[in-house]
């Protein structure tokens, strides 16, 4: 089976893969600025204990004008950033990114949790990520939805970050 929900997923990870190397080559552009949130609870995520008691589940860093130590590799990136005047140092990989947003570029993307088995817990769940469909006895696979930017409440997301690509809207419910 082609997954092309999980292909999606690497080729959108290597835009921020990408965009945090040209950054810590050349450092960031005009009024660019980074919002990244991350699993904090993630296999292979490296954060101070006190933040991880802080925040357990999920953390939102902002990569903008105090940071150091940027180093990115195919498979994480470590940086130094401020807490309460204390530098800490976090290494986080890529999976564990659940959201990236540049406010200045009205660009953001949100990412799914990668897991080793579908939702109903079988590795080999088919139907999940099928991302056009066949009705029976129709002649044209069934549009996919438009992107749309997150109405949900609560949700932490920059003001003024512009449309987010859900990439659940691709996944068969």
């Amino acid at each position: 089976m082609l997954r092309y929900d999980q292909m999606i997923e690497e080729a959108l990870r290597g835009v921020v893969r990408r965009t945090l190397r040209m950054v810590a080559a050349t450092g960031l552009p005009g009024n660019h600025h980074f919002y990244v949130t991350f699993r904090t609870d993630a296999e292979g995520v490296i954060v101070p204990d006190h933040l991880r008691a802080k925040y357990p589940e999920e953390m939102t860093i902002v990569i903008q004008h105090q940071f150091w130590g940027l180093e990115v590799t195919t498979d994480m990136f470590t940086i130094t950033l401020s807490f309460n005047d204390v530098h800490e140092k976090l290494v986080i990989p890529f999976p564990a990114i659940t959201a990236f947003a540049d406010p200045a570029a009205q660009f953001g993307l949100q990412f799914q949790q990668e897991t080793e088995a579908g939702e109903d817990g079988n590795e080999d769940d088919e139907e999940e990520g099928e991302m056009l469909e066949l009705e029976e006895g129709a002649s044209e696979p069934t549009p996919l939805p438009a992107a749309k930017k997150s109405d949900k409440p609560g949700d932490d997301k920059p003001a003024g970050s512009g449309d987010v690509v859900f990439l659940d809207q691709f996944r068969r419910k």
